[in-house]
């Protein structure tokens, strides 16, 4: 199975710690975000977990602790943006960032990187000429290190609307010059731009549109097969293989204006007042009216497949 650790906020970033703790115990349990009594625990053993996901603004972090994630396969998004501390007041240097990220491919190796350039807005100071300029510089540096960029342009969930009113989507055709002028800048350094949940205007261009965290995408990061359940996304237009989240909202210090995982910057800091490291749940303790049920885990890979027999997809 798939263990996602992203999609709610960065714990490499601000929780690894807590998460080396569970890679030791061998477990984590997750609070459902919509029925807050229910517990889900999940074994962290790698003969039921084929692939950890991670999606981060700073993986520097984890670095030192990569060899509790030896027994894994892995699969890493980095976002590396434009955006300066106005929009991103807590997120490293990119300069470091960029660092942290060849640092770590040299560890997991390229097919298990991804470099995330989303969301993407315009305004004064990150123009069309801004933002095709950045991203050169940063694909330039990120040459070898990645095949993957995932970009996106910005969806105005009501969590951005009300933590960034000013920020307007960005028009069709802006949209296509974008994304066909990062086709071409992404191919430079063998790089294939996977736009993320954009439909499939970019693929005349040369984009894959088949989405960016696939079953494929893991598949490719462990040379391998994985016989997954087909499950059904979180939104129509995604494709993306989501796995098994077991991180919680209102909980990541970056602050990004753009966030939708994040109601306010209160409950972000309420919330990490109660983050205990040696918690088996991100955010507080188990309580007495908690339901715990442990979930039903199964490993994926096909182990009958030799590395003769694969082939990247």
């Amino acid at each position: 199975m798939i263990i996602n650790t992203g999609m709610r906020t960065d714990i490499p970033a601000f929780y690894s710690e807590w998460l080396c703790n569970r890679l030791k115990e061998g477990y984590v349990c997750t609070r459902n975000p919509y029925n807050q009594k229910q517990i889900t625990k999940y074994s962290l053993n790698p003969d039921v977990v084929d692939v950890i996901a991670f999606c981060t603004k700073n993986p520097a972090p984890m670095l030192p602790h990569m060899d509790l994630l030896k027994a894994y396969g892995q699969y890493w998004f980095v976002t590396i943006t434009p955006y300066g501390k106005e929009i991103e007041p807590n997120v490293p240097p990119k300069e470091q960032v960029v660092q942290s990220f060849v640092e770590l491919s040299k560890i997991v190796g390229a097919d298990s990187m991804g470099w995330r350039f989303d969301p993407i807005f315009l305004n004064e100071t990150y123009t069309i000429e801004r933002h095709l300029h950045d991203f050169e510089q940063i694909a330039k540096s990120l040459a070898g290190s990645t095949h993957t960029c995932v970009i996106s342009f910005i969806d105005l969930y009501e969590k951005v609307k009300r933590n960034f009113p000013e920020v307007q989507t960005v028009p069709r055709q802006e949209r296509l010059f974008l994304g066909e002028e990062m086709v071409k800048i992404a191919a430079k350094f063998d790089m294939t731009v996977r736009p993320c949940a954009e439909g499939n205007d970019l693929e005349r261009f040369g984009a894959d549109c088949s989405g960016c965290m696939t079953l494929s995408t893991f598949e490719t990061a462990i040379h391998g097969r994985l016989n997954a359940p087909k499950k059904k996304s979180q939104r129509a237009e995604c494709a993306c293989m989501l796995g098994n989240d077991v991180g919680q909202y209102d909980t990541c210090g970056h602050f990004c204006r753009y966030c939708y995982a994040n109601t306010s910057a209160a409950a972000v800091r309420q919330n990490r007042s109660r983050h205990d490291p040696k918690s088996p749940l991100l955010v507080g303790r188990l309580r007495p009216e908690d339901v715990v049920h442990e979930a039903k885990q199964s490993k994926w890979r096909d182990e009958q497949l030799s590395l003769f027999d694969w082939k990247h997809v």
